[in-house]
């Protein structure tokens, strides 16, 4: 199964968190059917414990494949434009099945709780991913919002909600943590050098080599 740190949940919308399941560290977060179970649990698109037998791999490839689509779609728009052929692919997505409804059902201790009626099928899922990246490429105040990393070599793409929209990574803790971590080492080498040089001195000679210059 994977673990916590292999998900990531923070990039403010389902597809964006589809998206952030490859382009980081480790690269590929889908590595099989078990993975894809914990990524359907933690979007919310299904409640916990859903029955999903028919998970496969098969539903891996389709992920991936939308994937790829949102990944491509959003960081076409932020450098200009997405292509007709690729708005037309993910319209199709949306279309090709129905998402899921859930039921509030009473639990053994008398609470509501969200349940599926029914185990639901591959192409519903992905018609959900898929029409909530819709939802966000249409959205103007949503479009705006939308940021790449700045984190070196992370290619995330999140929603920045932040006061001041001055949000500049995906993840505080995980690019920003690293951002932090590598300008601190370049500090102390720099101040290391620094004290090296102070502590050497004049170079023998070098009055007389001046001079002559």
């Amino acid at each position: 199964m994977a673990t916590p740190c292999d998900l990531r949940f923070d990039c403010g919308r389902i597809c964006l968190d589809l998206a952030a399941t490859t382009g980081g560290a480790p690269a590929e977060r889908l590595t099989g059917p078990d993975q894809l179970r914990a990524w359907l649990v933690g979007a919310g698109l299904v409640p916990r414990g859903t029955l999903l037998d028919g998970l496969d791999a098969g539903w891996v490839g389709r992920f991936r494949a939308l994937r790829e689509l949102v990944r491509r779609l959003v960081h076409d728009e932020l450098r200009g434009g997405a292509s007709d052929a690729d708005l037309a692919l993910l319209n199709s997505a949306a279309a090709s099945g129905q998402p899921p409804a859930p039921h509030a059902v009473r639990t053994a201790d008398g609470t509501l709780a969200r349940a599926l009626p029914g185990p639901p099928d591959c192409a519903g899922l992905l018609a959900a991913v898929a029409r909530d990246a819709v939802g966000l490429l249409t959205d103007e105040v949503a479009r705006e919002q939308l940021r790449q990393c700045a984190g070196e070599s992370c290619t995330l793409v999140y929603l920045d909600t932040s006061r001041g929209r001055r949000r500049r990574w995906c993840s505080s803790e995980v690019c920003g943590n690293r951002e932090r971590v590598a300008r601190h080492r370049r500090r102390t080498t720099v101040r290391r050098a620094q004290n090296g040089s102070a502590g050497q001195g004049p170079v023998p000679g070098a009055e007389k080599y001046s001079a002559e210059l």
